[in-house]
C-alpha cells in the first residue's frame, strides 16, 4: 500500500503548465500549440518561457490539431492544449485521420473537464470525452488524479511514441500523491489495499474514493482502491486480480456512464472473470451550472455516492 501524501490543493492544470516548461527546457523540440485559452489551461507559463515555440491558432480547434500534425511529421513534440469538450469534440475527424490513423504521437492535453466546470454550464462539461477517444485505435487515454500525478504524466508522454489523450480538471483540488509515487501509462496504482470490495477510479474521483474508504472502513468494510489513470491501455490484469481477490467491483469515474471507466472494466470482467460490479458516474444527463461540489452531488459521483454503491455491490457479492 502506498502512503497517501498531505492534502494540500492545487490545480492539476498547473502541474500541466509547468510540466511544460520543464520539458522546454530539456528538449528543444517541445513545441505548444493552444486555442484562445492560453491563460486558463496555463499554458501561458510555456508562452512566456518560449515564445517562438508556442503557436496560437484561435477559436479554431481543427486547425490547432492540423497544425499539430505537421509539426509532429517535421519532427517536433506537439502538445496541443484547450478545453476538454472543445478538445475531442470539434476535431474528431482530425483527430482519427490526421494522429490516429497516422499514428503521430502528438499530446492532446484537456483541461477543465468533466462536472466541476461548474459555472460554465452543460455547455462546457466534457462528460462523453473518454467515450470519444477510447475507441479511436491506436489512441492512448489517462487522466491524472492530482497535481503530481499530472506533472508525471506529461513528461512521461514525451516518450510516448502513440498520439495520447490526457484530461484533467480546472478547479484546485486535494494534492494527495507525491513526486515519488509511482506512474506508468498501462498501470493502475494500488492506492490502498483491501479485501471485501474494490473501487476502481480514476481522475478527480480517486480522491472521493479515498474519503469513501475512511467512512467505509469505519464501519468495518475492507476497501481495495485502484487509482486507474489510465483507461487505455488498460490495466487488465490488475482489474482480474482485483475481481478474484476481492469479489466485487465498484467504478467510479466524472464522466457519462457509458463508454468511460466503468464500461472499460465491465468489458474486462465480462470476458475473464464475472463479478457484480456498480457504477458511479453520471447517467446519461448534461449537467447545469453550479458549484462542482454541489454538482457531483447532485449528479451522482460524490463521496457518499462510492459508499452507497459499494454496499450495494456487497449485497450482490457471492457468498
Amino acid at each position: 500500500m502506498l502512503k497517501l501524501a498531505s492534502t494540500d490543493m492545487k490545480a492539476t492544470r498547473l502541474g500541466f503548465g509547468e510540466a511544460l516548461v520543464e520539458l522546454g527546457h530539456e528538449n528543444p523540440n517541445v513545441v505548444v500549440l493552444g486555442a484562445d485559452v492560453t491563460g486558463s489551461v496555463r499554458t501561458d507559463l510555456f508562452m512566456k518561457a518560449f515564445p517562438d515555440r508556442f503557436f496560437s491558432v484561435g477559436i479554431a480547434e481543427q486547425d490547432m490539431i492540423s497544425t499539430a500534425a505537421g509539426l509532429a511529421v517535421a519532427g517536433k513534440i506537439a502538445f496541443a492544449s484547450t478545453y476538454g469538450e472543445f478538445a475531442v469534440g470539434r476535431p474528431f475527424d482530425q483527430i482519427r485521420q490526421s494522429l490516429a490513423y497516422s499514428r503521430l504521437p502528438v499530446k492532446i492535453c484537456a483541461s477543465h473537464c468533466g462536472i466541476t466546470v461548474g459555472p460554465d454550464g452543460a455547455t462546457h462539461q466534457s462528460l462523453e470525452d473518454i467515450a470519444i477517444m477510447r475507441v479511436i485505435p491506436h489512441m492512448t487515454v489517462a487522466t491524472p488524479c492530482d497535481y503530481f500525478e499530472t506533472k508525471k504524466m506529461i513528461k512521461a508522454s514525451i516518450h510516448w511514441n502513440h498520439p495520447i489523450y490526457i484530461r484533467f480538471f480546472r478547479d484546485n483540488t486535494p494534492v494527495f500523491t507525491d513526486a515519488q509515487t509511482p506512474m506508468e501509462f498501462g498501470k493502475a496504482n494500488t492506492l490502498i489495499n483491501g479485501t471485501d470490495v474494490t473501487v476502481i477510479a480514476c481522475g478527480l474521483q480517486v480522491w472521493e474514493a479515498v474519503l469513501a474508504e475512511e467512512i467505509l472502513a469505519g464501519e468495518g468494510i475492507s476497501v481495495r482502491l485502484l487509482n486507474m489513470h489510465t483507461i487505455k491501455p488498460l490495466d487488465k490484469d490488475a482489474i482480474i486480480k482485483a475481481a478474484k481477490e476481492t469479489g466485487a467491483i465498484v467504478t467510479a469515474e466524472d464522466h457519462q456512464i457509458h463508454g468511460g471507466l466503468g464500461g472499460a472494466v465491465a468489458e474486462v470482467l465480462a470476458q475473464s472473470v464475472p463479478t457484480p460490479q456498480e457504477f458511479v458516474a453520471v447517467r446519461d444527463t448534461f449537467g447545469e451550472s453550479g458549484k462542482g461540489e454541489e454538482l457531483m452531488r447532485k449528479y451522482g459521483i460524490a463521496k457518499d455516492d462510492i459508499v452507497a454503491a459499494v454496499k450495494r455491490v456487497l449485497s450482490r457479492k457471492k457468498k
